[in-house]
């Protein structure tokens, strides 16, 4: 019987139990052979009618029956009730109704009636059915039972996000497609041609797959994505869906662990059963990094739910048959961190690189997420390229979508270049605040953003000033950007180094305009900055002089993702007071050397404050305007020397 039968099948049951219970509750208002009979009917309404504010002891109804007080009785409920008529004189002689509550003991009583010759009248309580007890007491207990579990089955209130109730715990989560539409072709990716020519192989795989099999051809059964977020890891699975036209299963790595043992691997099981049943298909686990972490990872090993899951799917990719179609297609952002037994040949064949796009690339994502746009035509989107570097294609669409906002905002029918370069200051910096009134700490603000941009500037190793403002964005008072001239995907000693000579400007200049006592706190940040780089320059990247040694590494301190903890035995107590002075002397040098240049530079920092005042903004080619009339900028390719130099 499959799943849905079964499911009839207690739904029709259930259904059953529900007509019987309301059978039942209807025979307690009417008996066997049809309505309650008209004697109950005047029993009961006279009970309730003679429910009287008076009672009154059996003894005291007694003395009353012996004084002659008491007029008529009414006996209820096998003589275990009686309503009584009375009059007293203590009441003036005021027919008055009590109610009196018989002992099980008092047998005599009808005796005592008869001998005073009281006018009474017994009334029997009638029998219950027998079918009416029997349900009252089983039948309606089992209805509440069977209706919780109707409602667990069906409910998604009890089911969680995902709408899976307790009853299918060891389902699978998946969102299944039989014919996905899902809206994404190859043509919608750009930037990204290396991954996107990988998933037009696995394509036609899956269209025409005699055209590899005839010639002895095994097609990978896992393709992983790897790359950072917003890359379009996810956006690549979603057009090979589409493309290749067959049954999509779609499901995070997080939905695979539950709090219950042995859930995560009862629902890998399901997921490639059912893949089985509808090969050739495709199964995307996003974020695998959720379940296929390296085993024993973290304080105090790993995690035994999580583990069995990482060791059930490992068991169920191996156990596909070469070429029956079902391919699982992996993303992740952290393949550092994978398991080896999930990468190696037979499971996760393939790795597939998606990394952050070129100038091209960059170019060629514009012209997608801008097909739908009404651009300006003085909107460039080369220009928005190179001022955009390291910024994904999440990152490019949501520009252009913020663009537009502005746009809607500011009621104009196209998006011109002022909305698209708010948009990406927005993304950059942050929400503009607003602007600072006339202050101490505004004029502390602007020496210190013009210092960071005038150490960029004389620095031949460093990118070029973009814009200085001192208008706040985010949580930070005033920013200075910089573009670089190209992607740099490697960098020299000497671009460090200027890095961190500039990120020092700041605190340079308010340490030579105003001396050491006025020295502020605005720097926290960047001398967080300096020390975490210079210390990467000493431990991972061998440029000090204790040599070309990687003593950490990127997970160095991030126990959770299989890193050691901060104070691990790799290596021996004096490197580690050896790292320290070399991070020393680098952060020393370089405060030196931005100190020097803000002498160098004296003369001109005061204009180039005032001008900022003023127009709370500069950008880069007016800042270098002002700087390159009182300084002699200095050629990118030639080293800068200091003339307190000896």
């Amino acid at each position: 019987m499959n799943d849905n039968n079964l499911f009839s099948t207690i739904r029709n049951i259930l259904l059953g139990v529900l007509l019987l219970a309301g059978i039942s509750l209807g025979i307690k208002k009417f008996d066997v052979l049809g309505f309650e009979s008209p004697e109950n009917i005047r029993n009961t309404a006279q009970l309730n009618q003679n429910v009287v504010s008076s009672r009154m002891t059996y003894g005291r109804f007694l003395e009353y029956l012996e004084m002659g007080w008491v007029k008529q009785v009414d006996l209820y409920e096998n003589s275990r009730n009686a309503i009584v008529q009375a009059s007293s004189p203590e009441l003036g002689n005021r027919p008055q109704t009590i109610r009196v509550e018989i002992p099980v003991g008092a047998s005599q009583l009808i005796q005592k009636l008869k001998e005073y010759n009281i006018d009474f009248d017994a009334h029997p309580t009638e029998q219950k059915n027998l079918f009416v007890s029997i349900a009252s007491n089983i039948l309606l207990p089992i209805v509440f039972i069977g209706g919780l579990v109707y409602l667990f089955q069906n409910s998604e209130n009890f089911g969680g996000a995902n709408g899976q109730s307790p009853m299918s715990l060891g389902k699978s989560t998946a969102r299944f497609e039989r014919r996905p539409d899902t809206g994404v072709t190859f043509k919608d990716i750009a930037g990204i041609d290396e991954a996107k020519n990988e998933f037009e192989e696995i394509v036609s795989f899956l269209k025409e797959p005699d055209k590899y099999t005839i010639v002895g051809a095994k097609i990978p059964k896992g393709i992983l994505l790897v790359g950072p977020p917003g890359t379009g890891k996810t956006l690549l699975a979603k057009a090979i869906a589409n493309e290749a036209d067959v049954p999509f299963f779609s499901v995070a790595g997080s939905e695979f662990v539950e709090m219950f043992i042995g859930i995560g691997a009862a629902r890998v099981r399901d997921l490639f059963k059912k893949a089985s049943e509808n090969a050739p298909c495709i199964v995307f686990i996003d974020e695998i990094d959720a379940v296929g972490r390296e085993r024993g990872a973290g304080v105090g090993g790993g995690n035994d739910e999580r583990e069995q899951t990482l060791n059930q799917l490992l068991t169920e990719m191996d156990g596909f048959k070469e070429n029956k179609g079902v391919i699982v297609v992996g993303a992740t952002n952290r393949v550092d961190i994978l398991d080896a037994a999930l990468l190696r040949p037979g499971r996760f064949d393939r790795q597939v690189t998606v990394n952050l796009p070129d100038r091209l690339g960059r170019v060629g994502i514009l012209k997608v997420h801008g097909r739908n746009k009404p651009i300006g035509e003085d909107v460039s989107l080369v220009q928005l390229a190179n001022r955009t570097p390291g910024f994904s294609g999440a990152d490019l669409a949501n520009l252009l979508n913020e663009a537009a906002i502005l746009a809607t905002r500011y009621k104009k029918s196209t998006i011109s270049k002022n909305e698209v370069n708010e948009a990406a200051d927005r993304i950059i910096g942050g929400i503009a605040g607003t602007p600072m009134e006339d202050s101490k700490n505004k004029r502390l603000i602007a020496y210190h953003e013009v210092g960071h941009a005038i150490a960029g500037s004389v620095l031949k190793s460093h990118d070029e000033v973009e814009k200085v403002t001192i208008t706040p964005r985010g949580a930070a008072k005033g920013l200075t950007w910089f573009t670089p001239e190209e992607d740099q995907s490697l960098l020299s000693r000497s671009a460090l180094l200027a890095r961190i000579i500039t990120t020092l400007g700041g605190r340079a200049a308010e340490q030579v305009v105003f001396g050491d006592p006025e020295i502020t706190t605005g720097a926290s940040s960047d001398l967080q900055q300096v020390t975490n780089l210079a210390r990467q320059m000493v431990t991972r990247f061998g440029m000090s002089n204790i040599g070309p040694m990687a003593l950490e590494d990127e997970n160095t301190g991030q126990v959770f993702l299989g890193g050691m903890s901060a104070g691990s035995d790799s290596y021996a107590e004096n490197i580690a007071d050896r790292i320290d002075d070399e991070v020393c002397k680098i952060i020393n040098y370089c405060e030196q050397k931005s100190i020097e240049i803000m002498q160098d530079n004296r003369v001109v920092i005061d204009l180039i404050v005032d001008k900022l005042l003023d127009e709370e903004t500069l950008d880069g080619d007016e800042f270098r305007e002002l700087l390159s009339t009182y300084t002699v900028l200095p050629n990118k390719n030639a080293p800068y020397v200091s003339k307190f130099a000896s």
